[in-house]
């Protein structure tokens, strides 16, 4: 044999000999290091603010956090009232929105309250410029006087789908926050105002349903999700596994072991994320069920080898040795390729991703340790029972003919595995990408059914661009404010846009008002200083909350316009961005050239920009974890032909996800990097197997295949069992991106599975057969 092999199996042998020998020293030191690491977990927090899945260099953050600095930031909460009447006017529904506009105030943070009752309506009385609350007193409103409100408010264009519907059936209340960013309980504490403030006008004023969405309910909503999933994605991953391991070893001992190792790996993961302050979202949450499903499998392969060799009668204190020994080396390389998988989540641009990988890594880097040390402690100390057989179990008399049917018929199944492979992958670019951050939670998250009940009526997604003038004050320019009117009127014919907000219907609203309310002067003052001087005079009527800073920038050199899509996909939010860039290029002078952004062009282009990285990332996990391979099997020749098998998987997991789903969310780019440490796991424990019969045993390549289906198929195929179980409980997260990444592991596992029990070993026969001819060959001719 070898001597690297021989060297590494001695290596082990003696180290678990040791550990047995001082096995409560090494309990003893597990439980105390778990216990240590363990405390960062009380410093552990949840983030509450969507711009934590962008990274700082992301050039759409910048450019918002730009448009944010300039202009009111758009943290907001919307109150959306939809009456059991057919119309929001009615003395009961406007009382409702006049006293919810007066109580949204108090919100803790609110800065600002926008609502059909205190918009700033403008009328003219000979020379004076009136400017009052639209609705005042609604209780006591006549029916006359409250349709003519609604015909002001149905035809007034910064109302109109913005707080309004245009039936006036459904109504809406804007509130605007500004955080001072020093708690991550401010975002918590303005929600919970806010849901109080909903329930007591709900029991005030009856026959109101009323929804809250909005960016500081998104933002609430990530911290909810991610204490929903803690509190019962762990708790039944616990459970999968205490019942799949008793299943499978029958055997208290070999139970409590595992669910030892589990958890403190886990404890380990997580705690060093506290100490490393890390912020908690629902991705990296999800980071405690995979560090629990994939801790297991090291620990079961042990466990299985340890129950064979003990029912072959075996000593216990000998079985334990022999059992690290057999699985030292494949349970090392599983752990370091996973480990290098999920480090590679590091090239992704959504900061989550890093913590999922690094948190995830950790864990593992944990669970090999404590499975090559508390596991063989723990073995040694607590009582095992296992019969003793003197015939082949079951399973492996079904591993032998699975083998004996693969080398009957391997060329056939080379084939065919060749057609499937290429059938799936020539489906890939069906798939289409698409993030609509409404829809990263299920209808078990209130502010999912909220933000659905409110796209039915109003715009979710704004776009927003801030347009420069000339020179400081250039916003009143005639030239400046007709551009604008025109940008305004080609938004409003593109079928995505909901509504569109933009000073130039104040002015011509403000220049019709001056001219005796005549509407043939409804368009863009023709003069400068006119212009100006409405201006001026508007924003001195205007209320405190109520001015313009959310629209116009303090020297008055730039002007910000909102376009407020309906619900939109990612390839219709390209589309339309790229339009309306194309249009200002051809309408507009070079000054006023402007770049849209908001969180909708932030997760638009999160996407592509992940995938791009995600590329790197992957190619670099694909190149280490290749390298590991070589020098783990000595061999070249195998190291590289195990990258086949584990890079397949991907490629048909992605076809069929093309077919089956058709949509993926930018979570897809990092699947292939999740994905490609665990599948590898199948492949290392089944070459392993196959290059020590070869090499310690000196048999025949089919009779290698029979030897690895022997000694690790039941253990592959267990493992596999309880990764797709694992990953199925990911799938319950009231998370989009956990249950897509979930489900694409879940794929990928069962083709790595299929290829890995049909396509590697018909690989093997294919080369190692060519290679035995080829050797024997070359002896033939030097004999002669």
């Amino acid at each position: 044999m070898d001597r690297y092999f021989d060297a590494v199996d001695r290596f082990s042998e003696k180290l678990t000999r040791a550990i047995i020998r001082y096995r409560w020293v090494v309990i003893l030191a597990a439980v105390a290091v778990t216990i240590g690491i363990g405390t960062g977990m009380s410093r552990l927090e949840f983030a509450s603010n969507y711009r934590v899945f962008f990274s700082d260099e992301n050039p759409e953050l910048s450019a918002f956090e730009n448009l944010q600095a300039t202009y009111t930031k758009n943290d907001n909460i919307l109150f959306v009232l939809e009456p059991e009447e057919d119309t929001a006017f009615t003395n009961n529904t406007l009382a409702a929105v006049e006293a919810l506009t007066a109580e949204a105030w108090k919100i803790p943070f609110a800065i600002r309250v926008d609502s059909i009752s205190n918009f700033q309506y403008t009328s003219a009385i000979e020379d004076d410029l009136i400017v009052e609350d639209l609705i005042i007193d609604a209780k006591n409103l006549t029916q006359e006087e409250m349709q003519s409100r609604k015909v002001i408010s149905v035809d007034e264009p910064l109302l109109v789908n913005q707080l309004v519907t245009p039936t006036g059936a459904v109504t809406a209340i804007n509130v605007v926050l500004q955080y001072p960013d020093q708690s991550l309980t401010e975002v918590p504490e303005a929600v919970e105002a806010a849901r109080q403030l909903r329930d007591r006008i709900s029991s005030e004023f009856p026959g109101i349903d009323i929804s809250l969405t909005g960016v500081s309910m998104l933002n609430n909503s990530f911290s909810e999700v991610g204490m929903i999933d803690a509190g019962t994605l762990t708790p039944l991953m616990f459970l999968v596994i205490l019942v799949m391991t008793w299943l499978i070893l029958r055997s208290l001992a070999g139970t409590v072991s595992v669910l030892l190792v589990i958890l403190f790996s886990s404890i380990v993961g997580m705690g060093i994320a506290g100490f490393f302050a890390i912020k908690l979202t629902p991705i990296s949450m999800s980071a405690t069920t995979v560090i629990l499903t994939l801790a297991v499998a090291d620990s079961i392969h042990i466990l299985i080898s340890l129950r064979s060799l003990l029912r072959d009668g075996m000593s216990k204190v000998d079985a334990i040795a022999e059992a690290v020994r057999l699985n030292f080396m494949p349970v090392t390389i599983t752990s370091i390729t996973t480990v290098v998988g999920f480090l590679a989540l590091n090239f992704s641009d959504s900061p989550p991703f890093w913590h999922l990988g690094n948190i995830t890594a950790t864990g593992i880097a944990a669970a090999w340790l404590f499975s090559l040390t508390l596991l063989p402690a723990l073995m040694s100390v607590l009582p095992i029972k296992v019969k003793k057989v003197h015939e082949r179990e079951w399973s492996q008399v079904a591993m032998t003919r699975l083998a004996d049917f693969v080398i009957a018929h391997y060329r056939r199944l080379l084939v065919g595995a060749c057609l499937i492979v290429v059938g799936f992958m020539a489906c890939i670019p069906l798939m289409t990408f698409n993030d609509q951050w409404v829809e990263y939670f299920d209808e078990r998250v209130a502010f999912r059914t909220d933000s659905d009940k409110a796209l039915k009526h109003f715009g979710m997604y704004p776009i927003e661009y801030s347009v420069p003038a000339l020179n400081p004050g250039g916003v009143s320019e005639p030239e400046y404010l007709e551009n604008l009117e025109k940008f305004v009127q080609y938004l409003r014919t593109r079928p995505e846009v909901k509504h569109v907000y933009s000073i130039s219907d104040i002015m011509k609203r403000l220049n019709k008002n001056m001219h005796g309310d005549d509407q043939s002067f409804y368009h863009i003052p023709k003069n400068r200083e006119l212009s100006a001087q409405y201006l001026l005079l508007y924003e001195l009527s205007l209320p405190y909350g109520l001015d313009l800073n959310d629209r116009i920038n303090v020297d008055k050199s730039a002007t910000r316009v909102t376009a407020t899509l309906r619900k939109v996909t990612t390839s219709e939010t390209k589309t339309f961005l790229a339009d309306t860039q194309a249009w200002m290029a051809e309408n507009w002078p070079e000054y006023m050239q402007s770049q849209p952004t908001s969180a909708q062009v932030m997760f638009t282009y999160i996407t592509d920009r992940n995938v791009d990285n995600m590329i790197s990332g992957t190619l670099v996990a694909i190149i280490a974890i290749a390298l590991i391979m070589v020098i783990a099997l000595r061999s070249i020749r195998l190291g590289l032909l195990s990258m086949i098998p584990n890079g397949l998987p991907l490629l048909m997991t992605f076809g069929a996800w093309a077919v089956l789903i058709g949509e993926v969310g930018f979570s897809v780019a990092t699947v292939a990097s999740v994905s490609l440490g665990i599948i590898v796991d199948d492949t290392v424990h089944f070459l392993s197997k196959y290059v020590r019969a070869r090499n310690e045993h000196g048999i025949s390549v089919d009779d290698s295949i029979r030897y690895a289906f022997r000694n690790v198929g039941v253990a592959i195929l267990v493992n596999t069992i309880i990764l797709i179980i694992g990953f199925f409980v990911l799938t319950t997260s009231a998370f989009k991106m956990n249950v897509d990444m979930g489900l694409m592991t879940i794929l990928s596992i069962l083709f790595a599975l299929l290829l890995d029990f049909l396509f590697l070993p018909a690989l093997l026969l294919v080369m190692d057969k060519k290679k035995v001819d080829t050797e024997r060959a070359q002896a033939v001719a030097e004999r002669t």
